[in-house]
C-alpha cells in the first residue's frame, strides 16, 4: 500500500530542461524523507507537483490517500508547505499573518485567532506577534512561515530547503521543531542541500541529480555504499610512508596489497578501508610502532553524506540552478494562497 506521499514516474520539462525525469517516491506515514541534491536537481519541481502548484507532463502522485491530479483541492486541505523563501505578508503583523492563513483554510474567526496565538507561543514569536513581519529577522520570518504552514494541523508537510540562509542557531531551532512534528505523527518530505540536515532528520534519503533519483536508503545504508570505515594515519616523517603503507595494507578489506592504501604525499596521510571498528586502531598502532613509524595522528573515519554525494554524482552538493528550479521571493504569497484554495 502506498505511503502518505507516493509518486510514480513523474516527468516535468521546462523548455529544453527536463526537471523531472521519471521520479519515484514513497514516504511511509509518520516518517521523514530527505530529498538531497543541488539546485537544478529537480527537488523543488517535485515539491511543486506534489503540492498541486504545477502539473507533471506524465506520471502519477498520491498525497494523504488522494490523487494529486484528480482531486487537487482535497490534497491542499491535507498538506502544509514551507518553501525556500518565507511566504509571509511583510505589512501584516505575525498574528495577522497566521489569522489570515486560518481564514484561507475556512476556519472560523475564533478558531483562527486561537490557533494563531498557540503557534506564536510554540515558535517563540509571542513577544513580536503585533509587529509587522518586515521588522522580523530572517530566522523569525522562517519560523513564522513554518507556523503558517501548520495552521490547519496538516497530516503531511512539505519543506523545501527550510533552513537555507539561516545561521547555525536558527537552523538548530528549526530542526527541533521538525523533530517535534514528526514525533507527533506528521509525515514530512524535506528537500535540502545541507548534508548534516538530511543526516539528522531523515529516516530515508533519496539522492537526486539531473531530475533522477540516483540512490535511496537510510543514511547508514548510503554511507556503506562508499566503502564503510577507513583508518587514516599521518606519519611524522616522509621516509616512513612506504613502511606505513605496508602495515596498513594488511588491514585492507579486500586483502593485502599496496594499491588499496591511498597516500597523500604532501600531508603524509595514508588511508585504507577497513572493517573491525575502533578495536582495530590498537593493532594498527602496535604494528606501526614495530616498524618504527612515528605517527602524528591516527583515527577511524566513517564516510559522510558529502562523501556519498560526491561518489554518486562526481561533484559536491553545490548550488547549480536551472530553469524551473528557481523560486522567486516575490512569488511566496501567491504560492501560499494557491496551496490552501
Amino acid at each position: 500500500m502506498p505511503g502518505a506521499i507516493y509518486a510514480e514516474g513523474l516527468v516535468k520539462t521546462f523548455g529544453d530542461v527536463r526537471a523531472l525525469d521519471g521520479v519515484d517516491l514513497d514516504v511511509p506515514e509518520g516518517t521523514v524523507l530527505g530529498l538531497l541534491g543541488p539546485n537544478g536537481a529537480g527537488k523543488t519541481t517535485a515539491v511543486r507537483v506534489l503540492t498541486t502548484l504545477i502539473r507533471p507532463d506524465s506520471g502519477r502522485a498520491v498525497v494523504a490517500g488522494t490523487d494529486v491530479l484528480e482531486h487537487p483541492d482535497e490534497v491542499r486541505r491535507s498538506i502544509g508547505l514551507s518553501g525556500q523563501f518565507a511566504a509571509v505578508d511583510e505589512y501584516l503583523t505575525g498574528r495577522e499573518n497566521l489569522r489570515m492563513v486560518g481564514r484561507l483554510y475556512q476556519m472560523r474567526a475564533g478558531a483562527a485567532k486561537a490557533r494563531a496565538d498557540e503557534l506564536l507561543e510554540r515558535f517563540h514569536l509571542a513577544d513580536a506577534a503585533d509587529r509587522q513581519a518586515r521588522t522580523y529577522s530572517g530566522g523569525m520570518r522562517r519560523r513564522l512561515d513554518l507556523a503558517a504552514a501548520l495552521v490547519a494541523s496538516p497530516p503531511v508537510m512539505f519543506m523545501d530547503e527550510p533552513t537555507t540562509g539561516l545561521d547555525p542557531r536558527n537552523r538548530q531551532e528549526l530542526w527541533g521543531v521538525v523533530e517535534e512534528l514528526v514525533a507527533g505523527g506528521t509525515t514530512l518530505l524535506l528537500t535540502t542541500q545541507y548534508l548534516e540536515e538530511a543526516d539528522r532528520l531523515a529516516h530515508d534519503i533519496c539522492v537526486v541529480d539531473h531530475g533522477r533519483v540516483i540512490a535511496r536508503g537510510t543514511s547508514d545504508q548510503l554511507k556503506d555504499r562508499t566503502g564503510g570505515e577507513r583508518v587514516e594515519v599521518v606519519v611524522h616523517e616522509p621516509e616512513m610512508i612506504d613502511d606505513a603503507r605496508d602495515v596498513l595494507a594488511r588491514y585492507g578489506v579486500a586483502g593485502a596489497g599496496r594499491g588499496e592504501v591511498s597516500v597523500e604525499e604532501h600531508t603524509r596521510k595514508l588511508t585504507v578501508p577497513v572493517t573491525g571498528g575502533a578495536k582495530l586502531l590498537a593493532e594498527v598502532i602496535r604494528d606501526l610502532d614495530a616498524v618504527g613509524a612515528e605517527i602524528d595522528d591516527i583515527g577511524l573515519r566513517r564516510p559522510t553524506l558529502d562523501d556519498v554525494f560526491i561518489s554518486l554524482t562526481g561533484h559536491a552538493a553545490d548550488r547549480v540552478e536551472e530553469e524551473g528550479e528557481r523560486e522567486p521571493a516575490a512569488g511566496g504569497r501567491k504560492n501560499r494562497k494557491e496551496a490552501v484554495k
